[in-house]
Order: structure tokens, then C-alpha cells, then sequence
């Protein structure tokens, strides 16, 4: 707060008739970090020093979470007014003829026949499901009450429990198929949570916000934007509150914060995740309010849930997602432990760093929506990104790269040593970055090489990109770039990567990995029809074309020099 009031200083005397001569604070344009206390494990630095997401985890939860958005929140939400409209009859039915007649018509059947009987868990044990009976009747509770007594349906509905279903209709679809055949009463409550956790996961995942930030969002905060004047849709911007250093004129933090000055830019699934959200609380309430997301309590909680309770949803959601996924024969997509623990919430940031420094391709159906959001990360002005201070999105992302970049550099150096020959316009330029390139050992990383990571990915023409989707490597130069960077990137379009580049660098590993995917393709144009056989064969027949001119032009490093 000091180094802003400085800064602020040196604006006011700018500004004024007869300035005193300030000079410009050299935090305003080096960055605050030499000039801030050291990180300790509870500030800023705890998030460079976290570690990211495995991919192996991440991808199937991301899937598993916008399938959630996507494909089942209509059914969720339909169940779960179907259950608040059960239960508020189930308290509000008078006791009539009429409804001890459906009663007894739905419970009598069941019990002579020896079937199973409506039950509810509680505790460890099953119970006769008396609300679900009574609201699907139109029976009283005490109608319940009295069947009960006299059959003794509690018993026989710990012995025989089934299910509650409500009558919903279900469009969600897996594999082709519903996801469920009917939905159930007592599930509904868990369905809501989940949901709630998938659009947090994707949220997090997919803005690169902080947990607080995205615990601080608030129904309307992502407007569908107004076409432009000459047409063209705009984005989706994603407008909130910030709360730290937030002060009045007389320098007293205000606790209620103040909207940002600069909205995130919201991609697709973010938006659709918003939207869900924003049916599950009142307009302008939290998108994670306590109150609304008490699925099972309600029991008027006030403000936003908390990180814990929000970590702990996450890792309830992975269980339940394991769970579904055996039961929908999907065992491939189950989500596996990570070998770093449990998946809190401020390791989101570092794995979406992560995944767009190393992952151009994607282990996920992301890799273009991965694309945009660097180019969104790198309008650091107008993304609102672009903080002088420690700890912003950039610095994550410089951090992620940097080391993708140094391990390309030491990948490249371990094959040529190893007598690899190396092709492509950019060979002998490839082999000095990578000479030049120092070898980094470890991931835990302070907040001040976030400045050092910046300036060597400023170094143009030296940095190496590993694409493993196009098999080569990108020893990027903008000038050079076919995949038409936006002017001052330090990084390439890796999703458009484009043949003829100048930048390009192949080794004989690529070359191998080029045939064994044509090999690959071949496999399924042999189970395709014709048509479409052919396409994927000229495809096979261009990859290994590519390996050929690799293997009649490679060199190995001592002709390169």
C-alpha cells in the first residue's frame, strides 16, 4: 500500500502547474517484487511454489465437470425444483381420504408383493422415505406415520430399501444413452453440490482467477455483450469485486470491496458455467453463496463458502465422479490421485499456466479454447492482468513457460548428444539457444524469477517451444512465424502451427514419432469406409513424406557448427 501511495505521489506532481520534480518510482516500471518483503510459504510465493495438477487428473475432471455444465445441469436443476416442490407438499398436505387412498395404493402393492419399499439413508441406516411418500401421494405426514405403524414399514424398508424416483423427464445423454433412468429424491441435494463444484472447477480452471476472486462473483457479472457497430461479436466479460487494499478517503479498508477497474475475459465454458450458477442463487446474490449452495442443511449460512468447504466439495466430486463413472462403464475416464495430494483450489492457476506453456495440443478437447486464453493472458493491459505487483496471472504463466522452454533446451541437448541428427530451417539457431539455455532443476520456484522468466522469453529468436502435436520444435522468432503471432508475443500460436515455418526444428525422434502416427492412421482407415479411408491414407502418406525430408536433410551438430 506504501509503494501505491508513492506511486500516487509522483502521478499528483505530473499533474500539477508547478511540479515539485518526483522522480517516476522504479517499482512503476521494474515491478514491486525487489521492493516488497521476501514471500514467505503464507504470501504471494505460495502459489509459485505450488505444484500443478497432474495432467492425468486434471484432464478427466475438467471433462467430467463441463460434461456436469453441459449435458446434466438441465436434468439437475428439474429435479431439484421437482424435490422442493415434494417436500413442501409433504409439509403442507392436509389430511384427506383421498390421499390415504393413493397411499395406500402405492405402499400396499410393494409390501405384499415383497419389493422393495421408498427408503432414505440417515446416518448409517435406512429409513422409510416419509417426505418423498407423502409429496408423491398427496397423502399427510401423519398418514405416513400411521401406515407405518401399522405395517412396520420402517423395518422392512431398512430390509428392502428402493429407491425415490421423481417423475423428470431426463435428456442428458452418455455414450448415446441417459445418464439416468429416473432420477431419484434423495440424490437431488448431491447432484446440486456437484454441479455447483463443476462450474467452480471450470471457473477456476479456465480464468485464471484466484480463489477468492471467484468465490467474490455474483450473479450478473457476465452480461451477454452487445454486438459491435460494425458487427462482430464481442467477448464475454467477466465483471467483480476486489476487496485487498481497498480503502476511503481517510485511508479505513472497506470491507465490502469495490469493482474491479478491468473485467476478465470470459471463454465459452466459463460463460455456460456462470449461466448454471446464476439459475442456482437470486440475481446479484454470490454465485457461491452459503446460504443458496446448503443443499442439505439450510440452514441460512451468510456470505460466500469458504476455501475449505470449497476444497472439500472438490475432492467430494472426484469421488463421485469415480463412482459414475464405473457405474456408466466409463473406468478410462475415472480420475486418478495426484501424486501431490489433494487438489486445493489455489493449484488451479499453476496448472492453467501449466497446460498452455506445455500442453499446446491438450490432454482435454481444450486445445484451441487453451490457445485463446493465452492470447488473452498476453493482452496484459487489457485483460487486466497486467498488475505491477507480485503474484499476477502473468507471472505464472512466465514462470510455466520459462521452465517448458529450459527443458525443451535440455531435451534438445540430451538427444544431439546422444547422436541425433537435427533438420529444419531453424536447426543450427535451435542448437545455440539450446547451448545457451541453463538446465533447471526442481519446480519450486520464488516470485522473483517471475522477473527473470519475463525477460528471457523477451529474448526472440532463442527460446525454444516443444509442439509434440506438429512433432517438432519452434525455436520462436516473430518475424519468422507463420502461425501469425500477435505483434510483441514471446510465445507462438502452438495450436496453428503452420509447415514451411522458418522456426521449425525436427530430430530424428520426431521423425520416428511422425511414422509411428502414420502407422497409427493406417490402422483406422483400415476400419473406416472408403472415403474417409482415403483422406486419413493421404494424411499417413504427408507425415511420412515430412519424416523423409527430415531423414534427407538432417545433420548432426558438429556440420551444423
Amino acid at each position: 500500500m506504501v509503494l501505491g501511495r508513492l506511486t500516487d505521489l509522483w502521478l499528483f506532481d505530473q499533474l500539477s502547474a508547478r511540479p515539485a520534480g518526483i522522480d517516476r518510482p522504479p517499482w512503476d516500471t521494474e515491478g514491486a517484487d525487489d521492493f516488497l518483503p521476501p514471500a514467505g510459504t503464507a504470501s504471494a510465493g505460495a502459489e509459485n511454489s505450488t505444484e500443478p495438477l497432474d495432467p492425468q487428473v486434471i484432464g478427466p475432471l475438467l471433462v467430467w465437470a463441463i460434461r456436469m455444465v453441459e449435458d446434466f445441469a438441465d436434468d439437475i436443476l428439474a429435479g431439484w425444483a421437482e424435490h422442493c416442490r415434494l417436500r413442501s407438499l409433504a409439509t403442507t398436505n392436509r389430511t384427506t381420504l383421498s390421499g390415504r387412498v393413493a397411499l395406500e395404493a402405492l405402499v400396499l402393492p410393494l409390501l405384499h408383493e415383497g419389493a422393495q419399499l421408498p427408503a432414505m439413508g440417515r446416518q448409517g441406516t435406512r429409513k422409510l422415505a416419509r417426505a418423498y411418500l407423502a409429496g408423491t401421494t398427496g397423502a399427510s405426514l401423519a398418514q405416513v406415520d400411521r401406515l407405518n405403524v401399522r405395517h412396520g414399514l420402517t423395518s422392512l424398508a431398512a430390509q428392502r430399501p428402493g429407491p425415490c424416483p421423481m417423475q423428470v423427464p431426463v435428456t442428458g445423454r452418455i455414450k448415446g444413452s441417459p445418464w439416468r433412468e429416473r432420477l431419484d429424491y434423495h440424490e437431488a441435494a448431491e447432484l446440486m453440490r456437484h454441479l455447483g463444484t463443476a462450474a467452480l472447477v471450470i471457473c477456476l480452471y479456465l480464468t485464471g482467477m484466484r480463489p477468492q476472486e471467484v468465490a467474490a462473483l455474483r450473479s450478473g457479472c457476465c452480461p451477454d455483450p452487445q454486438p459491435a457497430s460494425h458487427g462482430t461479436v464481442q467477448r464475454h466479460l467477466i465483471r467483480s469485486r476486489h476487496f485487498k487494499n481497498v480503502t476511503d478517503d481517510d485511508g479505513n479498508h472497506v470491507s465490502a470491496g469495490e469493482q474491479r477497474a478491468v473485467p476478465w475475459v470470459a471463454i465459452t465454458p466459463v460463460v455456460r458455467a456462470i449461466r448454471i450458477l446464476e439459475r442456482m442463487v437470486p440475481h446479484g446474490e454470490l454465485l457461491f453463496s452459503a446460504t443458496h449452495h446448503d443443499f442439505v442443511g439450510r440452514r441460512g449460512r451468510h456470505g460466500a463458502l469458504k476455501k475449505h468447504a470449497l476444497n472439500l466439495r472438490i475432492e467430494d466430486f472426484i469421488v463421485w465422479v469415480n463412482r459414475e463413472a464405473q457405474v456408466q462403464g466409463l473406468p478410462d475416464q475415472s480420475i486418478p490421485q495426484d501424486p501431490h495430494g489433494a487438489l486445493g483450489m489455489s493449484r488451479f492457476r499453476r496448472t492453467l499456466a501449466w497446460h498452455i506453456a506445455r500442453q499446446p495440443g491438450g490432454l482435454v478437447a481444450l486445445a484451441i479454447q487453451y490457445g485463446h486464453l493465452r492470447t488473452i493472458l498476453d493482452a496484459r493491459t487489457s485483460s487486466g492482468y497486467g498488475s505491477r505487483s507480485r503474484g499476477g496471472i502473468h507471472s505464472v504463466l512466465d514462470i510455466e513457460t520459462a521452465l517448458a522452454a529450459a527443458d525443451t533446451a535440455a531435451h534438445l541437448r540430451d538427444r544431439v548428444a546422444a547422436g541425433e541428427k537435427v533438420s529444419g530451417p531453424a536447426a543450427r539457431r535451435a542448437l545455440t539457444a539450446a547451448a545457451m539455455t541453463p538446465r533447471f532443476e526442481g519446480r519450486i520456484v520464488p516470485t522473483t524469477f517471475a522477473k527473470k522468466a519475463a525477460r528471457f522469453l523477451a529474448r526472440d529468436g532463442v527460446v525454444l517451444y516443444d509442439n509434440p502435436d506438429a512433432f517438432l520444435i519452434c525455436a520462436f522468432k516473430r518475424d519468422n512465424a507463420l502461425c501469425e503471432p500477435d505483434p510483441g508475443a514471446t510465445a507462438p500460436r502452438q495450436y496453428a502451427c503452420q509447415q514451411g515455418c522458418g522456426n521449425a526444428v525436427r530430430t530424428d525422434a520426431h521423425a520416428q514419432q511422425l511414422r509411428e502416427k502414420a502407422d497409427e492412421i493406417d490402422l483406422k482407415a483400415s476400419l473406416l469406409p472408403e472415403k474417409l479411408a482415403n483422406r486419413l491414407r493421404c494424411n499417413a502418406d504427408n507425415f511420412r513424406k515430412m519424416a523423409d525430408a527430415h531423414d534427407a536433410t538432417a545433420q548432426t551438430a558438429e556440420a551444423l557448427k
